[in-house]
């Protein structure tokens, strides 16, 4: 396959997958349609109870290239991108939030890094949705680079969250993805994550060993939303991925790679030991609040770190109901 760009030949399918965003829909759909090199863009509807769905109908009314598939009941993002995946045909498909958009000229941009990858990941541009029509999104990575490979180790490091600093975790690309490459390997989404889900797909496929180029900004602008599905997670969905994380390693991996995945695990189990320290207060067992402190001395300082945090913000007041606040 060549990379070369803007030749508007049909090769990417756009995956959407959706749940009440009625108030973006439109921009995102609209945004993918306008690109060159688009084939199809397939959006599944994950029984949003808003006019989510109403608004796709609209838009796919006289637009041939537009796929679209409606949950009954709700199963997660991750299940929304595998029937996407299911009805996809292009050489690549690329991810698109519902509350995200992209600016012209970006599947175009991302094609021209393909040839001999199976991953193209960009930049993202991110923006607060409150900020949206005054502020310019910036780069997640923070300014131009050259064009470098990601491995295994590279990734997985990049997930690990770093107090103090806003979000950077590669996690969050929207990569250009081989199609051959998922078939090939018998790649899709754990339908058991609601967190995650996107971390635990590329993990696997750079594990069985996918090319993945990570590259400056072509122009995903990644919109942060206070109740964005990513923020929204509760306990069991932490779990459920720090149980991932455990499973990625496995026989024949080298010193770094377990290195990292340890690191991402001790990262994933802190923020999984201040839920229990929320609930522990919530339930007002000194005990139980106290078991979240003996974990480890990374855990021990995360917590700390997050109880200065509150306490500077909300200007004291009591424990329980600042934990309260929180939770």
């Amino acid at each position: 396959m060549s990379g070369e760009r803007g030749n508007g030949a049909p090769r990417v399918d756009v995956i959407v997958a959706a749940w009440n965003r009625a108030d973006t829909i439109e921009r995102a759909v609209r945004s993918a349609l306008a690109q060159d090199g688009l084939g199809r863009v397939i959006v599944v509807d994950d029984a949003s109870t808003d006019d989510t769905p109403a608004r796709i109908a609209q838009l796919g009314r006289d637009e041939p290239r537009l796929v679209s598939l409606r949950f009954a009941v709700n199963r997660g993002p991750a299940a929304a991108r595998n029937a996407a995946l299911a009805l996809a045909s292009a050489p690549y498909v690329t991810l698109l939030d519902g509350d995200d958009f992209l600016r012209p000229g970006r599947l175009a941009g991302l094609l021209g890094f393909a040839a001999g990858q199976d991953f193209v990941a960009d930049d993202l541009l991110q923006v607060a949705a409150s900020a949206l029509d005054r502020v310019e999104p910036q780069p997640m990575l923070g300014g131009a680079f050259a064009p470098w490979p990601l491995d295994f180790a590279g990734f997985v490091r990049g997930n690990v969250s770093r107090p103090g600093r806003n979000r950077r975790e590669l996690g969050f690309f929207k990569p250009l993805m081989r199609r051959a490459f998922l078939v090939e390997h018998r790649l899709d989404y754990d339908e058991s994550l609601r967190l995650g889900e996107d971390f635990d797909l590329y993990a696997r496929a750079l594990l069985a060993g996918a090319r993945f180029l990570v590259v400056p900004a072509q122009g995903y602008v990644s919109v942060a939303r206070p109740n964005s599905l990513s923020g929204a997670h509760g306990r069991a969905d932490l779990e459920r991925l720090y149980a991932r994380s455990r499973a990625l390693d496995r026989p024949g991996l080298g010193r770094r790679e377990r290195a990292a995945l340890a690191a991402h695990g001790r990262s994933l189990d802190a923020r999984i030991q201040w839920l229990r320290l929320i609930e522990a207060v919530k339930a007002r067992d000194p005990g139980a609040c106290l078991r979240p402190f003996l974990r480890s001395t990374t855990v021990s300082g995360f917590l700390l770190r997050n109880l200065a945090e509150q306490l500077v913000r909300r200007g004291g007041g009591r424990l329980a109901a600042l934990l309260g606040a929180r939770g």
